[in-house]
């Protein structure tokens, strides 16, 4: 039976911490269904603990872990933090320090970590991404690269593994995550089991959520170059011209939106493009082929292609 530490710290989502525990309480009764022993004890740790407990009240009881028991996963359910200043005032907390320490005490150890949202900052503050592949919540991912550029960030992909370190995105990806952790430790029929008893449909990427205009709205220039592309898409414009319409060299430009929403300008054009042709396949009925020419691209097979790797979705499936 696997040893499950979740560290839930003062101000956690209480979303995250529930989807936590109720999707080990779920995969643990779905194998007593079949007749099988369960596969997770559960230890609840940190300053925000009581959550847990408050959450759970009246739900299946949980396989209480040993206390002196080593856990061989330590989860961090969402923080809730959704701005640098957040971020910055959750690293100066005494709580916060210690749970960083006692991460990397579970990792020096041989342990395994996930977290999604905000607290995957907690895991790069440590340490533990360091060169490795991770994923956070898309609001944050300019913010992460800035202050980790050691990290390779995916900020469009709604879970990543990587050896011992497991990541996820927004703070609903809690539940992608549990599913993806209880997939690598009880099989991959258990977890579609779960998914099917919660109601989840898979999502591997976080692309179609997305807002670049969000995300562009930190700098001016950048927002100058958005709304003009806005009103030229179905010009084919490139990076060189929203450079001009910033302002801006090339080079400049180029890090400027980078830093703004950790895309390139060639995937900043892209996702303008993407979102013009979602909108226009929800409210229109033009055909695909008008799509792609509206939104700058000769060949509707480039625009389908772009949107199963943004959207997630085939144009018949985003049609309102």
């Amino acid at each position: 039976m696997l040893v499950i530490d979740v560290m839930v710290l003062a101000g956690a989502m209480p979303s995250s911490v529930a989807i936590t525990t109720d999707t080990i309480a779920t995969a643990n009764r779905l194998r007593a269904m079949a007749g099988r022993s369960p596969a997770f004890a559960l230890r609840v740790s940190g300053s925000g603990r009581g959550i847990a407990a408050h959450l759970h009240a009246g739900g299946d009881p949980l396989p209480a872990a040993d206390p002196s028991a080593d856990a061989g996963l330590v989860i961090v359910p969402g923080l809730g933090a959704t701005t640098e200043a957040a971020v910055s005032e959750r690293f100066g907390r005494k709580d916060v320090l210690a749970a960083m320490r006692a991460l990397e005490r579970a990792a020096g150890r041989g342990g395994e970590v996930a977290a999604s949202c905000s607290s995957v900052f907690l895991l790069a503050e440590a340490g533990l991404l360091d060169g490795r592949r991770a994923t956070t919540t898309w609001w944050l991912a300019p913010l992460f690269q800035r202050m980790y550029p050691g990290v390779r960030l995916d900020p469009e992909a709604m879970v990543v593994a990587d050896g011992p370190v497991t990541t996820a995105g927004a703070a609903m990806a809690q539940l992608d995550l549990m599913l993806a952790l209880v997939g690598r430790h009880a099989g991959a029929e258990l977890a579609g089991q779960c998914a099917r008893y919660l109601l989840l449909d898979g999502r591997r990427s976080q692309a179609r959520y997305m807002a670049v205009g969000y995300l562009a709205a930190q700098d001016a220039d950048v927002v100058r170059a958005e709304r003009w592309a806005r009103e030229h898409l179905g010009t084919g414009i490139d990076a060189r011209e929203l450079a001009d319409a910033a302002g801006l060299s090339p080079r400049t430009f180029a890090r400027r939106v980078v830093r703004a929403t950790g895309l390139s300008p060639v995937r900043f054009l892209q996702r303008l493009r993407v979102e013009r042709a979602v909108e226009l396949l929800e409210t229109t009925t033009c055909t695909v082929e008008e799509i792609a020419r509206r939104v700058g691209y000769a060949e509707p097979t480039t625009l389908r292609r772009l949107l199963r790797r943004n959207a997630g979705a085939r144009p018949r499936e985003l049609r309102g």
